[in-house]
């Protein structure tokens, strides 16, 4: 369905979109799936960076604290109210259960008390639509690779939330390899961009890490593996009483992660004849995987489409239009809507 193909719709549609999957407490609303009003925030990477990653039960007590004030602040900000909203979208997996409760037991009671339309998103459909809010001409189908602190998917998006999985990480996310490896060297959490940071001032041909390929599945990833070889390089140094170059490291671990990535992106988009190839999730806003990606769709000639930073974190705004779509093609979530975890792409 191409929404965007069809005749002018006769009203516009107003989403109030809520995300609290992981440690961001989000609210916004967005008019007609691609135009964002108010994108609201509280982040709780400073509270957990004490304890060097996200500690569950603490960011569920936040969510609940923060909730209903990120809520009226995107209201205001759109300078809309409550009444105004034509529906609730919520992400409702995966992520942490007890953080995701919030956010869907709050979009529950306000669609209930408001009498609005309940829509449940996945996350990682809201992370792919994030494109859609910067890029008006970008359609399905496309080619997108989603890599985050907890997923790593090359997915053909074939319609508006309708996929098919290419490839899967299995085992490490290339988020939660970046985060391991910050800690190992002592950069500290978030790891994404520390890694990032220090990698802009080392040479990225320095140690030579390797590159994964995984069996039964060409677009498949495995990043666990080139973990250990830098934990295994690390621990050498020390034994041996070598100094680490942090930079070097990064900068090279960054590049065998960035290197599989960003061919098998392309390599699928030439075997499957796409044209359009995009980029989304946490890690999206990597500069060496921004700029690597680039280099190579333009090599390829392939137009290539990535969100803005804020939009490559957890934020509302992609889960507001990743809503409209849903709802306009008809999806109403029950009261019975909860929490899902372990929620797969495709399942509903």
């Amino acid at each position: 369905m191409k929404i965007n193909d069809t005749e002018e719709m006769e009203s516009d549609v107003y989403i109030l979109a809520i995300e609290s999957s992981c440690d961001e407490t989000a609210a916004a609303v967005v008019k007609n799936g691609r135009t964002v009003l108010s994108n609201v925030i509280s982040s709780q990477i400073e509270l957990h960076t004490l304890y060097g990653g996200v500690v569950p039960e603490i960011a569920s007590r936040k969510h609940i604290e923060k909730i209903n004030q990120v809520i009226e602040a995107a209201l205001e900000e759109a300078d809309m109210t409550l009444e105004q909203m034509d529906a609730i979208g919520v992400t409702y997996g995966p992520g942490l259960v007890g953080a995701l409760l919030v956010g869907v037991a709050e979009a529950k009671a306000i669609a209930y008390a408001a009498g609005k339309p309940l829509v449940g998103v996945h996350h990682i459909e809201g992370h792919v639509s994030a494109n859609f809010i910067e890029h008006p001409d970008l359609e399905p189908p496309f080619i997108c690779l989603i890599v985050s602190g907890g997923h790593t998917h090359l997915v053909i998006v074939k319609d508006y939330g309708e996929f098919e999985i290419l490839g899967r990480t299995r085992d490490d996310a290339a988020g939660e390899a970046f985060d391991k490896v910050a800690r190992a060297v002592g950069l500290g959490y978030p790891g994404g961009p520390k890694i990032d940071k220090a990698a802009r001032d080392g040479n990225p041909q320095a140690i030579k890490f390797p590159r994964a390929k995984v069996e039964g599945n060409i677009y498949d990833f495995s990043f666990s593996g080139l973990k250990s070889a830098v934990l295994n390089y690390i621990n050498h140094a020390n034994m041996m009483g070598e100094e680490i170059n942090v930079p070097d490291l990064a900068a090279s671990f960054q590049n065998a992660v960035v290197d599989v990535l960003v061919n098998h992106t392309v390599d699928a988009a030439k075997e499957y004849g796409f044209k359009k190839v995009a980029i989304a999730g946490g890690v999206a806003s990597n500069t060496a995987l921004r700029e690597s990606m680039e280099e190579a769709c333009k090599k390829a000639g392939l137009k290539f489409y990535y969100p803005s930073p804020i939009y490559c974190t957890d934020n509302a705004a992609m889960i507001g239009t990743a809503a409209y779509y849903e709802y306009m093609n008809g999806a109403r979530a029950g009261w019975d809507l909860n929490a899902v975890p372990n929620l797969k792409l495709g399942e509903r």
